[in-house]
Parts: structure tokens; sequence; C-alpha cells
């Protein structure tokens, strides 16, 4: 057995049993990938998928223990290659952040530039996506450390570590009747025209249940994922905004709107940052951890990697 047949195996389970696409994702061919997986079965004396003629249909229960097998064998040797990579250059390589479009463009910079300025042979890669797909490019190695507010906290393979609190704040024209109102109610909001995130997005869960307990229906008339977009269409008179606090902090652009804390009508949400378990994490990793937050630095991140990760608590 070999590792290419452990890769060709775990690429058909993420493709979803398709061999042609996980052929095209491992830049090889269909029949190769086939008869690796054969050859891997008859080493083991077990069948590790169950067929249709020559379709892979499920996976048998004996390939679930190889699964796992394989997942242990194949995050020992990304780490075996971190570790060469961290000893033979331990100032140099690339930190790849799995994040969502808030976090990028509004908390991200200047711990990025920090970490640039202290690790100047270190290159950063950000990828961008929803709350699942960061965890996942976390599960998958795309990225080595996940920072979102929904959705980490759901992965029992990855370890978890809350970063900061934030919450959600009111953004209106000026001149807007609820500008002039010392307390705004949920009410209010919901009497309005409402501009605010993707349900899937920067705490939208949280804003859904606030309305939902009081029984309120709030008329959206505009979703998305991007602070800047919503921003825009309120200027624009489509409706008030609900974005995150971090999209108006420092920010000159919104010297045009009014900005109201809604935290005591949406509580706070909790930012965290996510590492798979058992991976093996580079110095300039933790120290990127570490500028992300004060509450974090690299022997929490170190004891909670090592199995105590519920011990650590905001």
């Amino acid at each position: 057995m070999n590792l290419h047949q452990f890769r060709f195996v775990q690429e058909a389970v993420r493709r979803n049993l398709n061999l042609t696409e996980a052929a095209k994702a491992l830049h090889t061919s269909q029949p190769g990938v086939s008869k690796a997986i054969i050859e891997l079965e008859e080493e083991l004396g077990v069948e590790i998928f169950a067929r249709h003629g020559k379709r892979l249909k499920r996976v048998t229960e004996p390939g679930q223990h190889v699964l796992k097998s394989i997942e242990l064998i194949m995050r020992e040797v990304g780490n075996l290659k971190r570790i060469g990579e961290q000893f033979s250059a331990q100032d140099s390589g690339t930190l790849s952040i799995a994040t969502t479009h808030t976090q990028a463009r509004y908390v991200l910079p200047i711990p990025v530039a920090k970490l640039r300025e202290q690790y100047p042979k270190v290159s950063v890669s950000l990828h961008q996506g929803s709350p699942d797909q960061v965890a996942r490019m976390v599960l998958d190695e795309i990225a080595e450390i996940g920072i979102a507010t929904e959705s980490l906290s759901d992965y029992p393979d990855l370890v978890t570590m809350p970063c900061y609190e934030w919450q959600h704040v009111l953004v209106l024209p000026k001149e807007h009747p609820l500008a002039k109102k010392e307390r705004v109610t949920l009410e209010d909001i919901a009497a309005e025209p409402l501009v605010t995130y993707h349900p899937s997005f920067t705490g939208r869960t949280r804003i859904d249940s606030a309305f939902a307990q009081r029984k309120l229906t709030p008329h959206i008339a505009l979703e998305a994922i991007d602070s800047d977009v919503i921003k825009t269409y309120v200027r624009l008179g489509l409706g008030i905004g609900i974005v995150a606090e971090m999209a108006v902090r420092d920010d000159g652009s919104n010297g045009d709107l009014a900005v109201r804390p809604l935290g005591t009508l949406f509580g706070h949400n909790l930012a965290r940052v996510a590492f798979k378990r058992g991976a093996y994490l580079r110095n300039f990793v933790f120290r990127f951890a570490e500028l992300l937050s004060d509450r974090l630095d690299r022997n929490l991140i170190a004891k909670a990697m090592s199995g105590h990760g519920n011990d650590y608590e905001l």
C-alpha cells in the first residue's frame, strides 16, 4: 500500500464517489484511480466501496474504518511536511487563512500587516467563503487557520477558540426619523425596509431569532454578504441597514450615516478561530493568532490542540 492509494480513496469520498471528478482533482486518469483503489482493497482483504457495475455506490462498514485510518495517516504526513518546513526555514512559507468577507475586509488587515512586518518572508493566502466553507477549508487543509462567527464550533474535528466579541449596529441616513430616537426598538426596525446580511453570514441567525421571539417579521429589502454593499444601498434609500460593528469602526466613509449599537436587541456575537485537530502549527501561525486577539497566546493554543480545548473560555 502507498500514499497515492490513500489519496485516491480520500478524494473519491470527497467527490461523492465520482471517480472521474476525483481523477480531475488529482490530475490523473480515472482508470488509474480505480485500479489503485482495487489494489488497496485486495491488499487489505476488504471492500472499501460497494459497487454497482464499475460505479462506486457507497462506503462499506469496513471501508468506514479504513477511511478513519487513512485520515490519521494523511494528517500525520501533512504534519511531517510542516515540521520539515518549520525547521528548514522557520521564518518563511505561506500562511493560508480561511475566513468570511467581513473578517477579511475589516478585522484581518492590521494583523496581516503586523505579521508581514515580523515575518517578511511569509506570504499570506486569503480564502473567503461562508462559515461552513471556512470550516471545510480548514478540515481539508486548504487553510491552516479559520476565522468566522458561525458554524466553526459545530465541527468535532476542529479545535476552536474564542477570539473576540462584537455586536450589530444600525446604519441609516442622518435625516431618517429613527436617527433622532434615543432608543430604537425591534418594533421600530420591523416597520422599516431592512438591508442586512444573508442568513448564513455575520450573525444573521441572532437577528432572525430576536425578531422571532417577539413574533415580528422584518421586511427584508435586500440581503448581502458584504457590509459595504449594505451601506451603499442604505445610502440609496433602499432601507435601514444592520451590519457588524467592525464595518463602521474607524471608517471615515460613514460620515453621512448615523450609527446605533444594537447589542441590547440582538446580543453579542463571538468570533472564533479554528485549527484542524491534530495539525502541526508553525511558529508564524501561532504568532498570527496572537496578533488577532490578546486573549490568545501560543501556550493556550498548544494546550487546546493537545486535547484541552474546552478549558478555555473568553
